[in-house]
């Protein structure tokens, strides 16, 4: 009988597995769910990887020790085809392990409900194809990944962040937005976050994430089953064979994307107190972020989650 056992790696206390374990569960998978820095060096009797969020950097190994072997981890279950998902922060660190580029930047946070819109190559994809054209999803890092790896597929994107999700190898996973989240998750981390999301209107960005969790768990539940199912049948799953990744489109009419969007948008700007930018870091002693993300995690700038 084929093993239904997945490593679960939390990385903070405050982004635990929450309603996509629940998911998982229910679709049969047996989660062992470990907190970094104890996760094994290697995924022996374990069917499936799942890393989580946090609110460190993908790179600041200097205060994070953990991150190199994690990272290590998340090359070995590629290599060896078992299924994985990075969510948010754990789909930075996919990304960085296999050679694309996760870096702070300013011009490409996202807090709060958005949407995220597929690509044609979620088309054939086993988990994003039944998704909706334009998904709700629940958004909250101060980095992103500015470049994927080479020869990872691109799934979703959005106006602000262009690599949303993407598949990397046969069976391997990362999204950087949130689908585990409870209304209560997301409240402590704006709580956690004050000070950075000052020009915000929080009390309608939270009422806003509160409204949209029954939506959330009708879309993406079946995308947790459909993880299951690959982890219990990953040999059902074939090689992609879709469009490259430069030259990949919009699955669906090009217009319909941007009203979509443009409406949720405005919607966005409503709840800004002022007209201004999503807020940026900031570092102590006012310097700029390097490429590394070697920032104190300590302070209000979450970077990964």
């Amino acid at each position: 009988m084929p093993s239904s056992r997945v490593l679960v790696v939390e990385l903070h206390e405050d982004d635990p597995v929450g309603r996509l374990g629940d998911w998982l569960r229910d679709a049969g998978l047996d989660l062992d769910v470990v907190r970094a820095p104890d996760f094994p060096d290697a995924l022996d009797g374990h069917a499936g990887l799942i890393v989580m969020g946090g609110p460190m950097g993908a790179n600041e190994d200097a205060l994070h020790p953990w991150l190199p072997g994690l990272r290590a981890l998340l090359r070995a279950a590629v290599t060896a085809e078992v299924p994985t998902l990075g969510v948010c922060l754990g789909g930075q660190l996919l990304a960085a392990a296999h050679g694309g580029r996760v870096v702070p930047s300013a011009d490409q946070q996202e807090i709060g409900n958005q949407l995220v819109a597929k690509r044609s190559n979620a088309a054939t994809d086993p988990l994003f194809r039944p998704l909706p054209i334009t998904p709700d999803v629940i958004q909250w890092h101060y980095d992103a990944i500015t470049t994927l790896p080479r020869g990872a597929i691109h799934l979703m994107n959005s106006p602000v962040c262009e690599n949303q999700a993407f598949r990397l190898g046969r069976l391997a996973w990362g999204i950087q937005f949130h689908i585990e989240t409870t209304p209560a998750m997301v409240r402590t981390w704006a709580a956690h976050n004050a000070e950075g999301l000052e020009d915000y209107d929080l009390d309608a960005v939270l009422a806003r994430a509160d409204a949209v969790h029954d939506d959330l768990e009708e879309v993406w539940r079946p995308f947790a089953d459909s993880f299951a199912g690959v982890v219990r049948d990953p040999d059902a799953v074939a090689a992609h064979r879709g469009p490259s990744l430069s030259s990949a489109a919009p699955v669906t009419e090009p217009d319909a994307i941007r009203a979509a969007l443009a409406s949720l948008g405005a919607e966005q700007n409503a709840a800004r107190s002022s007209p201004l930018p999503m807020p940026t870091l900031r570092p102590e002693g006012g310097a700029e972020p390097s490429d590394q993300g070697l920032h104190d995690s300590s302070g209000p700038r979450d970077a990964g989650r």
